[in-house]
C-alpha cells in the first residue's frame, strides 16, 4: 500500500458562522490494487469517499456540499478498468470511463440504448473522466446511464469490508444522494447479460436546450421480438420523473405480445405517464414532465423496435 497524501484545501464555511475560509485536512490515496482499497475504506475513521472519475465528487468538494477526510482514488486499479465479453454478456469496470466505453466496437452494437446514455454524461471532456460507476452512486434521479442500464438488466459487484456482492443495479439508489451501499463498500463492476437474438435498447431524454444540460425527463427501453416482429420481452424506464429511476412494468406490459402499433404506444404512453410522481421546479412542472415522459417513452420503443428488427 502506498504512503497516504495528505493535503489542504480551503473551505468557505468557517466553524464560527462568520466568512472567511479554513483549511482542512484531506487524505488522497490513489491504490493499485482492490484489496488495498478496501483496506483503506476499511480502516478510515472519518468521512470518506470513492473517486471513480471525479466529475461529481470534485464539484462537491469544490463547493462545499461535502468535506471527506479521505479521498480513495480507484481508476489506478488494473481490474475495475477493462471490458471483457464473458458468458456472451459483458464486464465493465466501476472505472471505465465514458469515452472508453463508447469507443468499444463490440459493446456499442450489443448495447446501443446504454450506450445513449453514457454519451450524454456532459462534454467530451467529461466523459473522458466519468464513469457509470459514478453516475450510479451520485445518485442523481437524472443520472443518463442509469435507466438504461436498469432496462437491460444489468447487474453490479459491490465491494467492502465484509466482501462482495451481486446486486440489480435499480437496488443500488435509494433516494436523491442516498445509495444502499454499506459504509466501506463501493462498486468494482457491471455485468450485461449475453442479449437474445432480435434484441435491442434505446434511451432519450428532454432537456430544455440542445446539450449540457440535466434530464427533465429520460426514457429507456429494452426489448427482444419474435421471428414474426411481435414483441416477446420489454423492460421500461423512467428517469428524472420520481426520487429515482423507476422501472414501469405497466408498460412493458403494453408492448408485449404486439407488434408496434398504436394500440401498443397509446397503452406505454398511459402506463408511463401513471407511473411519474415528479417535482415542480424551475425546468418543468408536475404536469409537463408526465405529458412528455409519455411521448418519450413511444419515442424511445419505437427506436428499440427499429434497431431490433435490424437485427437476427
Amino acid at each position: 500500500m502506498r504512503p497516504e497524501r495528505t493535503c489542504g484545501l480551503r473551505s468557505n464555511n468557517h466553524p464560527g458562522g462568520t466568512s472567511g475560509s479554513v483549511m482542512i485536512s484531506l487524505k488522497y490515496e490513489a491504490p493499485s490494487s482492490l484489496g488495498d482499497a478496501i483496506a483503506l475504506l476499511a480502516c478510515s475513521s472519518g468521512t470518506s469517499r470513492v473517486l471513480a472519475g471525479g466529475t461529481d465528487v470534485i464539484v462537491q468538494m469544490e463547493t462545499d456540499l461535502i468535506e471527506p477526510d479521505l479521498v480513495v482514488d480507484i481508476k489506478k486499479i488494473p481490474d475495475l478498468r477493462g471490458i471483457a465479453m464473458e458468458n456472451g454478456g459483458f464486464r465493465v469496470g466501476a472505472a471505465v470511463t465514458g469515452m472508453e466505453l463508447t469507443d468499444h466496437q463490440a459493446f456499442c452494437e450489443a448495447w446501443p440504448g446504454v450506450v445513449d446514455g453514457v454519451k450524454l454524461i456532459g462534454s467530451m471532456q467529461i466523459k473522458g473522466r466519468a464513469t457509470m460507476g459514478g453516475n450510479l452512486c451520485n445518485a442523481s434521479p437524472a443520472a443518463d446511464s442509469v435507466p438504461a442500464l436498469i432496462a437491460a438488466r444489468a447487474t453490479c459487484v459491490v465491494a467492502g469490508p465484509k466482501g462482495r456482492r451481486e446486486v440489480p443495479v435499480e437496488s443500488i439508489v435509494t433516494g436523491p444522494g442516498r445509495t444502499s451501499l454499506s459504509p466501506g463498500e463501493f462498486i468494482v463492476e457491471f455485468h450485461l447479460p449475453k442479449r437474445p437474438p432480435r434484441a435491442a435498447d434505446a434511451y432519450l431524454r428532454f432537456i430544455p436546450r440542445t446539450e449540457m444540460d440535466i434530464a427533465v425527463v429520460g426514457a429507456a427501453v429494452s426489448l427482444t421480438l419474435d421471428a414474426g416482429g411481435v414483441c416477446a420481452d420489454a423492460r421500461v424506464v423512467l428517469g428524472a420523473v420520481a426520487p429515482t429511476a423507476i422501472l414501469v412494468p405497466e408498460a412493458a406490459a403494453a408492448l408485449v405480445g404486439r407488434k408496434l402499433d398504436e394500440t401498443a404506444l397509446a397503452g406505454l404512453d398511459q402506463a408511463a405517464r401513471h407511473a411519474c410522481k415528479p417535482i415542480d421546479d424551475k425546468r418543468g412542472t408536475i404536469e409537463y414532465r408526465t405529458k412528455v415522459a409519455g411521448v418519450l417513452a413511444r419515442r424511445t420503443a419505437t427506436i428499440a423496435f427499429e434497431r431490433a428488427g435490424e437485427r437476427r
